[in-house]
């Protein structure tokens, strides 16, 4: 379950993320995508914003990993991440990119 994500995005309700030292649960709409930019590989995370401490620690983390769940099933543990950078959609959404 570790292999890189595709091209279709994977939607789940909530997400277990570790950011450097420390563990954060997200619950809403949230989807995860691979891209490959420039021929680099990169995991997109888009997560509700509800909670400005965890937007901050996401914003601020080096490295970081997660596990999507759908309906309390795991389908998707992400490798080891490097934050390549973090964004927000039009409605609010933040966006976290990272390569493994």
């Amino acid at each position: 379950m570790n292999a890189f994500p595709g091209r279709q995005p994977i939607r789940g309700d909530s997400l277990i993320i570790w950011i450097d030292d420390a563990m954060l649960s997200v619950k809403g709409a949230i989807t995860c995508q691979g891209i490959v930019e420039a021929g680099q590989g990169y995991a997109v995370l888009t997560l509700p914003d509800a909670d400005p401490e965890q937007r901050r620690a996401l914003e601020r983390c080096r490295t970081y990993g997660f596990e999507l769940y759908l309906d309390g099933r795991q389908i998707y543990s992400s490798p080891a991440l490097t934050l390549s950078g973090t964004s927000r959609t039009g409605d609010g959404s933040l966006v976290v990119k990272g390569s493994p």
